[in-house]
């Protein structure tokens, strides 16, 4: 099993913001990249992930979350000229969904 330090050193070296959120909607883990991007930064955990979101947005999260517990993986929310996000689910050893994360990629030209 990998420490968590060493792990939280993994995400913190990648250029792409992650937001790790819980199955309550709860901000658990935020990134170095994600702290730069966004201006709450650090502050966001802790914080309930709609806060953040229209409502619009927070019907579409609750959706894929639902899709998510019926064997989804990931979905693609955001395909636009800046970027390309998707939301990901993150499943224990048993398959079981213990929270999801927003990845990012350079659009598609």
């Amino acid at each position: 099993m990998i420490e968590p330090k060493l792990l939280a050193a993994i995400l913190d070296s990648l250029k792409d913001p992650i937001v790790f959120v819980g199955t309550d909607h709860v901000i658990q883990y935020v990134n170095n990249a994600a702290i730069a991007r966004f201006k709450e930064g650090a502050s966001l955990v802790g914080r309930s992930i709609m806060d953040c979101h229209n409502e619009d947005s927070q019907r579409r999260i609750v959706e894929i979350f639902a899709a998510m517990h019926q064997g989804e993986d990931e979905r693609l929310i955001t395909d636009n000229e800046k970027r390309r996000t998707f939301m990901r689910a993150v499943r224990d050893d048993e398959g079981r969904v213990v929270g999801y994360y927003e990845r990012y990629e350079p659009p598609t030209s």
